[in-house]
């Protein structure tokens, strides 16, 4: 099965000279078609470095980055926000959604963005809506939302343009314990019947058991990986 995401010999240094911060030293990651896998360590390991390089938001200084065989780490500037809009999804901490649009219109917006009619995007966003059960909240604005269901709107968005890979940084820091369990199953649920393959980066330990593998990088090296 080939790579969602393939990474070879990664690294990342920020500055130059005496004052060069290396956050990333020879990374080597892959993550597949339905698996979840949480990348953990501490403060500064090079965790979010890592997940915005996969996101095509950092160019790395050396190394590979493919996405599903097509390398994307050498791509022109003007050729990234395409790569970004057809092959990754993202959820963030703090949710991201625009206050003055619905749910629905947030959840379509992706597709509108990328060409797709607004009706068709609409009807595929009403699908998706209900796949994370929030079909009787559609015409809410995240205003009306709780922090559950803000990040429900935004698993939804991430999905919304058939992502090969979806990118999740600390998605649960903002939710109570119970959301942040809700969430995370609705994420690995969703990630498997799409065979999409998802990254979060997280320090919640209750993440362990949505996931199928654990990478903990430390020093910006990848220190340990297995099975969670």
């Amino acid at each position: 099965m080939e790579p969602s995401v393939s990474i070879r010999d990664l690294h990342k240094t920020y500055g130059g000279g005496a004052s060069a911060v290396r956050a990333l030293t020879g990374v080597d990651f892959d993550a597949f078609p339905g698996e979840a896998v949480m990348l953990m360590g501490p403060s500064g390991s090079g965790k979010t470095t890592l997940l915005s390089i996969m996101g095509c938001i950092l160019r790395p200084s050396s190394g590979s980055v493919r996405i599903r065989g097509r390398e994307v780490s050498r791509l022109n500037e003007w050729e990234l926000p395409r790569v970004r809009l057809r092959h990754v999804g993202f959820i963030f901490q703090s949710f991201n959604l625009f206050r003055a649009l619905t749910a629905a219109e947030n959840v379509a917006l992706p597709l509108e963005l990328n060409g797709v009619r607004k009706g068709e995007a609409r009807l595929r966003a009403a699908a998706l809506l209900d796949a994370v059960g929030l079909t009787a909240r559609a015409q809410a604005r995240p205003g009306e939302l709780s922090g559950g269901e803000k990040q429900r709107v935004a698993i939804a968005r991430a999905l919304i343009g058939e992502p090969d890979l979806v990118l999740a940084d600390e998605p649960t820091a903002a939710l109570d314990s119970t959301s942040g369990r809700a969430v995370l199953g609705v994420l690995r649920d969703l990630s498997r019947a799409r065979s999409r393959a998802v990254v979060i980066v997280s320090h919640d330990n209750r993440a362990t058991a949505f996931v199928d593998r654990m990478v903990y990088i430390e020093d910006g090296r990848i220190r340990e990986s297995g099975e969670a």
